[in-house]
């Protein structure tokens, strides 16, 4: 799509109006409010997760974007588990059918293993195994539409105490490519930190269809607006209790099984028994598990008591511990 990146950046000098300074050197791009460089302070009572949920969902409903239901946790199309809320757009975007799986606000738990790490392995702060993918994913009949769906975004934000003042938006307006469609994807800064991405999407083999992918995650956006250390946020006074790499690993694990996925050699299993390496018999699962599906099934029902979770992970757990004092024992 030629000069697409010169539309795009003309529909948001359109769109966004005159309280947003919009800077470029004609590939990078920066958006910033006219009101910036006033500090941030987070509030003394910040919302739980269940209260963030509603307010976003009630900005998005402000906005006529309605709620779609999560996609199921176990995929088995490209990705054996769910990885993005995007995938609900694959029949339309990739195979030029004419539906998707879902559209409008879609709040998606995914399992995503490819965080950021550190040179010892444990993830980096702002990266988890599973998260909520607090998206809002359409097709759109042109690229006004995409800037108008970015500046709701800019208001569910402002609703959930993450004002425009503080927001920056940026990026490379250079398209990429990969298999059959074509993006631009611009990123959220909040006084600093990173919080989501607004990706402008096309099939390459015909332009015309088009949709826009704007997603975050429901814990980092937890973490702008409380500025807590990360693994508090995350895993609650268990966070003292036991490494996050563990504490991580039992949350993504009790999502998996909580959808009814048992552990396997291959399939959406291996990924339940890959996670459960990092979990020692000498720890007791059930206060871990039943922290972890209490926030999963504020999501996306789940079908598995937190009992039979706690059951099937422990005796993962014994099954591998038998395996390795078997081979030592040779």
């Amino acid at each position: 799509m030629d000069g697409l990146g010169d539309r795009l950046l003309a529909a948001l000098r359109g769109g966004l109006g005159g309280q947003w300074d919009i800077d470029t050197d004609g590939e990078q791009l920066s958006i910033r409010h006219a009101a910036r460089g006033t500090p941030y302070w987070p509030p003394r009572d910040p919302p739980d997760w269940r209260t963030l949920l509603t307010r976003i969902e009630h900005g998005f409903a402000d906005h006529a974007v309605p709620r779609a239901e999560p996609l199921p946790v176990r995929w088995g199309r490209e990705t054996d588990l769910t990885i993005s809320a995007v995938q609900a757009l694959d029949p339309y975007l990739k195979h030029r059918r004419p539906y998707t799986y879902r559209r409008g606000y879609l709040p998606q738990p995914v399992v995503r293993l490819t965080g950021l790490r550190e040179p010892d392995g444990a993830l980096r702060d702002g990266f988890l195994t599973s998260f909520v993918n607090v998206s809002c994913v359409s097709p759109i009949p042109s690229i006004e539409e995409h800037v108008r769906i970015l500046d709701a975004w800019l208001g569910v934000l402002a609703g959930i105490g993450l004002h425009a003042r503080h927001i920056e938006i940026y990026g490379s307006l250079l398209p990429w490519q990969r298999g059959p469609v074509g993006g631009i994807t611009l990123r959220f800064r909040h006084a600093g930190l990173t919080i989501g991405d607004l990706v402008l999407l096309w099939n390459r083999q015909e332009p015309t269809i088009m949709a826009t992918d704007l997603g975050s995650g429901l814990e980092r956006l937890g973490w702008a607006i409380t500025r807590s250390p990360w693994p508090t946020l995350v895993h609650g006074r268990l966070a003292a209790t036991a490494g996050t790499g563990t504490l991580d690993a039992i949350r993504t694990a009790t999502l998996i099984a909580g959808h009814g996925i048992q552990p396997a050699d291959r399939g959406p299993g291996y990924a339940l028994r890959r996670l459960m390496r990092a979990v020692w018999p000498s720890l007791g699962l059930s206060t871990a598990v039943r922290h972890a599906h209490s926030y999963w099934d504020e999501i996306s029902r789940m079908v598995t008591p937190w009992p039979e979770i706690c059951r099937c992970l422990e005796e993962e757990v014994s099954r591998r511990d038998h395996r390795i004092r078997s081979r030592l024992a040779r």
